[in-house]
């Protein structure tokens, strides 16, 4: 399979699967729902306006800011990928970056679309193609559901600032895209060397 073609594929099957998940939960889950798969996994339905794994970012405003700007992202992210394609760099490169845009694309989707196809998920299940949506173009909301608490407790009292205090971890509720966008970072990070790879010094003979 050529570099082109894997690209296109993970792009591809992440964006679907990420639509799929978030319309499923959008569609059968009320706004707050949880349902227990294991004590440390749970699918808990919630929406947020602003940035990844729930945190917010400037009210109505800001939600316009942060979309044009992952618009604008994804524009870059697309062109880097393309230079690493031509340059026929290691597959874990073109993996990573093709789930780092699929994640951004993903996220785009719900902050765009969402606000004029949804009707609110308030006390019932929301509707798909409503003629009453909640929002409108570019202020919809971003889906989550995967949420790991992996362990809550006390923390000891020994701990600055915080000891004493209920500690969740992992506490951030994610979705599909965030985990595609986190993996691709990851990846990165282990090939580094094959994604940012140094120039060798031209030594020049005298």
């Amino acid at each position: 399979m050529s570099k082109k073609s894997l690209a296109i594929l993970i792009i591809l099957i992440a964006i679907i699967l990420d639509q799929v998940i978030k319309i499923y939960v959008k569609t059968h889950f009320i706004l707050g729902e949880e349902v227990v798969v294991f004590d440390w996994f749970r699918i808990h339905f919630t929406e947020n306006n602003g940035m990844a794994m729930g945190f917010e970012f400037g009210g109505k405003g800001g939600k316009l800011f942060l979309t044009l700007f992952r618009l604008v992202a994804v524009s870059g992210i697309i062109y880097w990928l393309i230079q690493n394609i031509k340059k026929k760099v290691h597959n874990a490169v073109i993996i990573a970056i093709a789930l780092i845009f699929s994640g951004a694309v993903g996220n785009i989707i719900d902050s765009v679309f969402y606000g004029v196809i949804f009707d609110g998920s308030n006390h019932k299940v929301a509707t798909l193609f409503t003629d009453k949506p909640y929002g409108e173009l570019f202020h919809g909301r971003v889906v989550d559901m995967f949420y790991f608490p992996l362990w809550e407790g006390v923390l000891p009292d020994w701990i600055p600032f915080i000891g004493g205090e209920m500690f969740t971890f992992f506490q951030y509720i994610f979705n599909p895209a965030d985990a595609f966008i986190s993996v691709g970072v990851a990846l990165l990070f282990i090939f580094s060397k094959q994604a940012f790879p140094k120039d060798e010094p031209v030594i020049v003979k005298e």
